[in-house]
């Protein structure tokens, strides 16, 4: 019973936090038909500024520590990445409605990280004064660029089989129907060209080349902001510029940041409405699902390595969220024959909102009863 006591406490605690506060807020203001608009340009700006405080954080941590202590949580955060894509594979793939391909996409997405979230759970365990590894921040990487890739590559898979099924049926299909003497189907030309029979007799290249989505990933614009950061914060002295810019500017910045983002989640409910529902169940309960695999994860490296409980939240809440920025566009470009209603609606509308408002206060509360803390 004190167990759970402390528990509700301190997850009640955790949904009054400021910056959960303010996400709440803009989901009500956006209800009630507020016109508040900010600017894309400057979310822009605050998004940049945000990851690449975190970038700066996490290297001049690295720059001070031992890297020998990141490497379990590291391959922890990839395993977490590559996981998440299969869960919603052989689940969400499998329930009513749902195409294979937007749910590969759905796992995706929710696999890899939201620069927004991961700053929230910082500030909140700021708050809280609770202790975590400053190079925490960096293992989104490690998460994010794994998920991507194997929800882009699963799918290609997936499509270069169904396309082979389906060629395969259409040839059998094709091979029993009779042909009366003299009738002989032109369905297909000989070849004017050695060329051309040369291309007919090789199977096409049908391979999904993994650097290239790398590639994608490393340039979009959260990772390059954080990896600025990060290696701004390993291979030069930024102390000074970090503690009278970036630091201070830290909590209003993310407070401005989740308002934006609990308006545009309630504008993006309407999206999951042009999709099957059990979107809305995946949304809601994969963030738990999937924290509670890295905070498993995060609490035998805890035992291994002496991780903290706040890296342990860490790992726990970059995996209960989803990309908001990066994402989207890899995967349309990785994977588009995928419905971007359904996956980005999934994880804006729903998924977002849950793993800022629920699966924070969830994740910390569990570690300080664990913890005893």
């Amino acid at each position: 019973m004190d167990f759970f006591s402390l528990f509700v406490m301190d997850f009640i605690q955790q949904l009054q936090s400021p910056t959960l506060a303010f996400l709440i807020g803009g989901m009500i203001i956006a209800a009630l038909g507020s016109e508040l608009v900010i600017p894309e340009s400057i979310c822009t700006i605050i998004v940049f500024m945000l990851l690449t405080k975190i970038g700066l954080t996490g290297g001049i941590a690295i720059r001070n520590s031992n890297l020998t202590e990141m490497v379990l949580p590291m391959i922890f955060a990839v395993i977490v990445g590559i996981i998440v894509v299969f869960v919603a594979r052989y689940t969400l793939a499998n329930l009513p409605k749902v195409k294979v391909v937007d749910a590969i996409a759905t796992g995706g997405l929710f696999g890899a990280v939201s620069g927004s979230t991961m700053a929230a759970g910082l500030t909140v365990l700021e708050e809280q004064k609770i202790p975590y590894e400053a190079w925490a921040g960096a293992l989104y990487p490690f998460m994010d660029i794994p998920a991507l890739v194997t929800a882009i590559v699963v799918a290609n898979i997936y499509l270069n089989k169904k396309k082979q099924k389906e060629a395969a049926h259409d040839h059998e299909s094709f091979s029993k129907q009779p042909v009366a003497a003299g009738d002989y189907s032109d369905q297909q030309d000989y070849p004017s060209s050695r060329q051309e029979y040369l291309s007919q007799q090789q199977p096409a290249d049908n391979r999904v080349k993994i650097w290239p989505i790398i590639e994608e990933s490393l340039r979009g614009p959260a990772l390059s902001a954080m990896l600025l950061g990060l290696a701004l914060g390993i291979f030069t002295q930024p102390e000074t510029v970090y503690k009278s810019f970036y630091d201070p500017l830290f909590r209003g910045l993310l407070s401005i940041l989740m308002l934006v983002m609990g308006m545009e989640a309630w504008s993006r409910v309407g999206e999951l409405r042009k999709v099957a529902q059990w979107y809305v169940v995946y949304s809601v309960l994969a963030p738990f699902v999937h924290g509670l695999i890295a905070f498993g994860l995060g609490m035998v490296a805890h035992y291994a390595t002496g991780f903290s409980w706040g890296g342990v939240v860490v790992l726990a809440v970059i995996a209960s969220s989803s990309s908001d920025i990066s994402g989207p566009p890899t995967l349309r470009a990785g994977i588009p024959s995928a419905n971007p209603s359904a996956y980005i609606g999934a994880s804006t509308a729903i998924g977002t909102p849950v793993a800022i408002g629920l699966c924070i206060p969830f994740f910390l509360g569990l570690a300080q009863a664990l913890s005893g803390g």
